[in-house]
């Protein structure tokens, strides 16, 4: 299923993605599962795409694959009219400066002996950005652009907040100035105050810097602040998608009045894990 009224000159644009793995256990011998069937989408540049789904919904695959850091059983991934899914390792890597991500889970992506600032500071170094002193200025701009300082730059991540963590993995991911941001659950183990900071923060940093998104989530109100468009995954396909606004106040698939639901249940009781 695609997204009607994106143009054609799509920045980000996939067609027709599948992907499946071996089922586990003894009862799924020789069988596979289906992460993701026939998904189509488009960020056009200088826009934003929401994908929203429960769990099992298939929007971890889809991350993976949009990123190449899988290849499909069948479909393409296209970044600026290049064809991710057929090209080599090598290729990808010089592409990938252009499209960053941000995972859920900073400590994953953060090497845990690695001070901040020079966390900021690899993929400036990787990509042969800049001189060793520009590359000091440039880490500093991009903490205050996030909303921490030259003493958070000293610090090992572990004795950072997760909140904090999250600004690092942020900081990281604008070091080299990509394109697209794909922001894969950014929120989703902060409590609510934290949420609603890096909420604006990403507002004012697209706003400034004309960044495209491709923000998957199940958190609607992240969706709701950043993305025009909207599409809802429910196991592995593409059940509804179009304009934000509209999608979510007048869902016609139960997934999306699912997850409506769940939303006002958390607005209620809130996360189970603050930081």
């Amino acid at each position: 299923m695609g997204l009607a009224g994106v143009s054609p000159h799509a920045l980000l644009e996939a067609r027709g993605l599948r992907q499946s793995y071996p089922a586990r256990g003894l009862v799924g011998h020789g069988r596979r599962v289906v992460a993701v069937d026939g998904v189509d989408l488009e960020v056009a540049r200088g826009a934003s795409l929401g994908v929203v789904g429960g769990s099992g919904a298939g929007k971890s695959t889809l991350v993976r694959l949009v990123l190449a850091l899988e290849r499909p059983e069948a479909g393409v991934v296209r970044f600026d009219g290049h064809e991710l899914t057929a090209l080599p390792e090598t290729a990808i890597r010089r592409l990938r400066r252009r499209f960053q991500p941000v995972f859920q889970d900073p400590l994953a992506s953060l090497d845990p002996r690695m001070r901040v600032a020079a966390a900021v500071a690899e993929p400036l170094a990787a990509n042969g950005i800049g001189t060793p002193a520009e590359r000091r200025l440039r880490v500093a701009r991009l903490l205050e652009q996030v909303g921490l300082d030259n003493e958070h730059g000293r610090r090992l991540p572990g004795a950072l907040s997760g909140g904090e963590r999250q600004r690092v993995a942020i900081a990281r991911a604008l070091a080299p100035e990509p394109e697209l941001l794909i922001l894969d659950e950014p929120l989703s183990s902060l409590d609510a105050a934290v949420q609603l900071r890096l909420t604006e923060l990403l507002v004012g940093l697209r706003a400034r810097l004309g960044l495209s998104l491709l923000v998957v989530a199940h958190d609607l109100g992240l969706v709701r602040a950043l993305c025009e468009r909207v599409m809802v995954m429910a196991a592995g396909r593409v059940v509804e998608a179009g304009d934000t606004a509209t999608v979510l106040s007048k869902p016609s698939h139960e997934a999306t009045r699912e997850l409506l639901v769940a939303e006002r249940a958390f607005r209620t009781t809130g996360p189970a894990v603050s930081s």
